[in-house]
């Protein structure tokens, strides 16, 4: 209740610096499909996950309005009798408490979090704890299906198929119990919007971002442009690429495509070469990691990350040591801390491949909007800032936000549920299928 009751005050504050905020009004769109299924949930009828969209860090604050404002307020314009509260289990990856502070794992505890290693391959301690609140919980489950921000708001990243598995877990362990309920997966969107103009702002970052990247500025005579906007941007990005290039290219040739292969190819647009040399630096970045942790470069990128993300918790966060820590003499404590500080650094090259695992050639070209300007031009100042030794850059607010909640059709689990028991390849087909229509079901609400 007290979050709740703080909810107006949290939207304006930034009380971390991490923690943008500045959100002026929230929408939301559809509440009522939420109301009636919450509805069902409290007769008894359903079960279901809310999987809501991960473009930024605050998007939690807009899932709290819609539960606690959105959700009773449809409820009672459309008389669906509701009890209160309204709210949701949800779960967080374990690895933000260690960079933002226990604070926020004692916080999140009392609010019904469930701490998860994203990275680790069988967290079977979260994954127990999620599978018992889904059959047995006081309120529904939360989960971005993302796993990580892309900083986006119209781009859902490729969606991990955890959130599809756990629907059907949920089915399976009902009808083990002779439960009737129904499982529904509930997809979310949140969308950020500047309800005022950004320009000046936007101006005033981008010479801040190459200033910080020794790039001359452009000359203008005249009052800045779209297309003024547009080329610094590329200017920008094709700058940072080429100092990256040189980073990987002098301390990891041999993960980075050679010069010869990145030449333009005949009828290649401006774009499309930035994103095949943006492709080729991530490859390297993740090479880089995987080589020092010996995996094998196989799978999407997601698949990569997510693999790189459990091999640095196990060098760093180690099994094989004593649970007292203070149990191992000064040598063997200094060699551990050095090992799980070079897994770390190590990770960096995964954490630049994150937040760029969202960008396409004409996302900005297509709509050059100030969002989307916004965007691009945010994401490089997170890069900038990290290679500037900032783990937790403060982003600069170049305005109120707008947030548009949009709640999309449920999809049902227990509907597929034969097709998932038939044999462990129609299983994964099964998570598969649900995962692709998850995805555009998101994709559908931007």
């Amino acid at each position: 209740m007290a979050m709740r009751a703080a909810l107006p005050l949290l939207f304006r504050l930034r009380v971390r610096p991490w923690l943008p905020t500045g959100i002026s009004h929230v929408e939301v769109v559809n509440a009522k499909e939420l109301a009636l299924l919450y509805r069902r949930f409290q007769a008894g009828e359903v079960r279901f996950i809310l999987a809501f969209r991960h473009p930024e860090v605050d998007d939690p604050f807009s899932m709290l309005y819609l539960l606690s404002s959105g959700v009773p307020k449809a409820a009672r314009e459309h008389d669906i009798p509701l009890r209160s509260p309204v709210h949701s289990h949800f779960v967080y990856d374990r690895g933000m408490t260690i960079w933002a502070g226990d604070w926020l794992g004692w916080l999140f505890s009392r609010l019904g979090g469930i701490p998860i290693h994203r990275g680790k391959r069988l967290d079977r301690t979260g994954l127990r704890a999620a599978r018992e609140l889904l059959i047995n919980g006081q309120f529904p489950l939360a989960i971005a299906p993302e796993g990580a921000t892309n900083g986006h708001s119209e781009v859902v990243s490729p969606l991990e198929p955890g959130v599809a598995q756990l629907g059907f877990w949920c089915a399976e362990d009902l009808r083990k119990k002779g439960r009737a309920e129904q499982v529904y997966i509930v997809p979310i969107g949140i969308r950020y919007t500047y309800p005022k103009p950004i320009w000046s702002k936007l101006d005033r970052l981008l010479s801040r971002l190459e200033r910080d990247t020794g790039l001359p500025p452009l000359t203008q005579d005249a009052t800045p442009t779209e297309d003024i906007r547009y080329q610094r941007v590329l200017r920008l990005a094709n700058h940072l690429l080429s100092e990256m290039e040189g980073f990987y290219r002098r301390f990891y040739p041999q993960y980075l495509t050679p010069e010869a292969d990145l030449k333009p190819e005949p009828d290649e647009s401006v774009n499309e070469r930035l994103m095949r040399r943006l492709n080729a630096l991530l490859d390297a970045a993740l090479r880089a990691a995987e080589a020092h942790f010996r995996l094998e470069a196989q799978g999407t990128i997601i698949d990569r990350c997510r693999r790189l993300e459990e091999a640095g918790w196990n060098a760093i966060y180690r099994e094989d040591l004593p649970s007292d820590f203070a149990a191992l003499s000064p040598f063997q404590r200094g060699l551990a801390d050095w090992g799980a500080e070079e897994a770390e650094i190590r990770l960096r090259h995964m954490r630049l491949v994150e937040s760029f695992v969202a960008v396409t050639a004409d996302y900005l070209q297509n709509q050059p909007t100030a969002e989307r300007f916004a965007e691009m031009a945010l994401l490089m100042f997170d890069l900038v800032a990290r290679i500037k030794g900032d783990d937790m850059p403060a982003r600069p607010r170049l305005g109120w936000r707008r947030s548009r909640v949009t709640v999309g059709t449920p999809i049902c689990v227990s509907d597929r549920q034969l097709d998932y028991q038939r044999d462990h390849t129609s299983a994964k087909q099964a998570v598969a299928d649900l995962t692709q229509d998850l995805q555009a079901a998101l994709e559908q609400l931007i």
